[in-house]
């Protein structure tokens, strides 16, 4: 019998997420998004239903899963007005893919319990690519009880998934890996910059130093479009800034210091001042060829 499920937004990532766990994995599945002519057209692709809020989406599922915009948007799909948690049943789960704050994943997973529900925390990574493709990773907060009821339904759309441990924990793991992306994008960039300066032949470069200690993945799929300055592959600038806002933020809480994150940060500003607000991360290197 099929799981019965609701998807709250279906964005370039929730799409297609939405969709996989519709057709490997089987579920029945209402889905709910803000404009609804995105939600009309999930259900022409993949069938299932449409719901005018995420308070009716959720009436009869037993998972519900959230990927939307930032900790308001995620607050109004759960606890607003119209939210899922106002309707869901007891013993439901709630699993956020939101990449949020760790003090709004904390703070809804309490409210949750006090309603019976279950939340985890599980932003992704992997981008529009890895959505479409069902190879996202997934970074998990909550208890484990919880957490292994969700895991079968998340593996439908990613190839790794982890509880990392309570609630929260998915988040600052997220902001780990957007730390971690950031110094690295702006690296490649000036070396993609530095080769073209200096007359080299960039692809030719990238083939050898990329099977060295070099290597990663921003540099296997992103130096192309930074040598043909064409920024339309993915993660938006707009996001970016967003999610490295969030990492400073919890930094000033907990004392850790991240003078390339900062850095960085105010490169994507420059960006957006370019016009780039929609340009994928890898723009950075358009600030630099100005």
């Amino acid at each position: 019998m099929a799981v019965n499920c609701a998807w709250i937004g279906l964005g370039v990532m929730g799409f297609p997420m939405a969709g996989h766990l519709a057709k490997k994995g089987g579920a029945a599945l209402t889905v709910y998004n803000r404009s609804g002519g995105k939600a009309a057209k999930w259900q022409s692709t993949h069938g299932g239903k449409t719901a005018p809020t995420p308070r009716a989406a959720a009436e009869s599922a037993d998972f519900v899963f959230a990927c939307v915009g930032n900790d308001d948007d995620l607050r109004a799909v759960t606890i607003g007005g119209e939210g899922a948690f106002h309707t869901m049943k007891k013993g439901a789960v709630f699993i956020d893919h939101t990449t949020a704050s760790a003090d709004v994943a904390r703070e809804l997973a309490a409210e949750a319990a006090k309603r019976g529900l279950g939340f985890i925390d599980a932003p992704v990574s992997g981008g529009q690519a890895g959505a479409e493709n069902g190879v996202l990773t997934v970074m998990c907060g909550g208890d484990e009880a919880t957490y292994a009821k969700a895991e079968p339904l998340i593996m439908n759309f990613a190839r790794m998934s982890k509880l990392l441990g309570p609630s929260g924990s998915g988040q600052l793991a997220k902001m780990c890996n957007q730390i971690a992306i950031a110094g690295l994008v702006q690296g490649l960039a000036e070396c993609v910059q530095f080769g073209m300066k200096a007359g080299l032949n960039m692809e030719d470069v990238i083939a050898v130093i990329s099977k060295g200690a070099a290597g990663s993945w921003q540099m296997e799929n992103r130096h192309k479009t930074m040598i043909a300055g064409k920024f339309d592959f993915g993660f938006a600038a707009d996001w970016m800034r967003k999610d490295l806002g969030i990492c400073l933020d919890e930094a000033r809480k907990n004392g850790a210091v991240l003078p390339v994150t900062a850095l960085v940060d105010q490169f994507y500003a420059e960006v957006q001042k370019m016009g780039g607000g929609r340009w994928d991360t890898s723009s950075l290197i358009a600030r630099l060829m100005r």
